[in-house]
Formats: C-alpha cells, sequence, structure tokens
C-alpha cells in the first residue's frame, strides 16, 4: 500500500514561492489541478479531488494537504462522498471563512460552509492574524470538523506572502500526523 500526498491549493492556486509549490517540488507531492482558479465552482472542486482519489490505486490511500479554500474543498467533499476511507489524514492550513459577506460575493458557490466531522485525522493550522478567517472561526472549524488545532502565531494568511519557505515546522507536523494514522 502506497500512501500518495495531494496537495489541494486555495483560490487563485499557489504560486512558486508558496510552502505547498516547494513541498511539490521538493517531496515530489502531487498537487490536484483544477479547471477554473479564478471562478472555482464548489461542485467542479468537489469532483476533482473524488476523481483524483478514486484514480489512485485501490490499495492506495491519500493524506490531502489543503490550503485555505482547500481545505473547505476537502470539508464538502467528506461531507458528500462515500469514499472517505480513501483519505488517511488532511493538513488544512488557514481555512477560508466564505461565509463572510466579502468572500460570499467573490466565491457565491462556497457557502454554507460543510460542518461535519471529517471521518479521518486531521490538523487546523491557524494563524492569529489571518485576514481570510479569524482565529475564533479556525478555531470552530477545528471543533467540528474533529480536527487537532494548531496555532502558527502571527503568521498571516500562511501563503507565498507569509515568509514561510517550505515550512519545516509544518513538514514535521505532516509527518506526526500521517505517523498516528
Amino acid at each position: 500500500m502506497t500512501t500518495h500526498v495531494l496537495i489541494l491549493p486555495g483560490w487563485q492556486n499557489s504560486g512558486p514561492s508558496h510552502w505547498q509549490s516547494l513541498w511539490e517540488k521538493s517531496l515530489g507531492y502531487t498537487r490536484v489541478e483544477q479547471h477554473d482558479w479564478i471562478k472555482p465552482l464548489r461542485g467542479d472542486w468537489i469532483a476533482r479531488l473524488e476523481e483524483t482519489l478514486l484514480d489512485l490505486p485501490e490499495q492506495d490511500n491519500a493524506v490531502l494537504v489543503a490550503h485555505s479554500l482547500g481545505c473547505i474543498q476537502v470539508a464538502a467533499w467528506a461531507a458528500h462522498s462515500i469514499n472517505t476511507q480513501r483519505v488517511k489524514a488532511a493538513l488544512l492550513v488557514a481555512p477560508a471563512d466564505v461565509e463572510r459577506e466579502d468572500m460570499r460575493q467573490i466565491l457565491p458557490s462556497w457557502a454554507p460552509i460543510a460542518r461535519q466531522r471529517l471521518g479521518f485525522k486531521s490538523l487546523v493550522y491557524a494563524s492569529s492574524n489571518d485576514t481570510y478567517c479569524s482565529l475564533e472561526r479556525s478555531t470552530s472549524f477545528a471543533k467540528d470538523w474533529g480536527a487537532t488545532l494548531l496555532l502558527a502565531g502571527e503568521r498571516g494568511h500562511l501563503n507565498g506572502q507569509s515568509n514561510l519557505g517550505d515550512w519545516p515546522e509544518a513538514q514535521a507536523q505532516l509527518q506526526r500526523l500521517m505517523n498516528q494514522a
């Protein structure tokens, strides 16, 4: 059995300096490509994740590494899929609060956020000064999803602009999560 690590970027994809892109390049993880990164539709993104998981060999499983809107994608997928057993664990970094009024205008198909337990081991990494999601909301998502909450301090949206580089701290947490799952 092989464990495949799937990278799930958020809205507008992850640029070259984003830790997800650096992990993909240096660690050989697989990015789940979307048909539309600019005007994403929740149903399309859920279907793409489902297709990717079902394309894996039947005996294999996956670990999901999601950022921002990718976290909301994972929650929505887990609430609707009958294939959640294919996922061993998920690292959910800086979930985007798409229920905020300003976000509803930009990403209208993404609210409401699925709040059910995910059905696999998960960790939510949150920043105390994320402009896309308050710490209170990240904490609430983690609780509802049955995830462990990890605080990253004041590091913004935990993206390329946060200057995390290849973010060894999160790599260690991912490895720990994979070992525990």
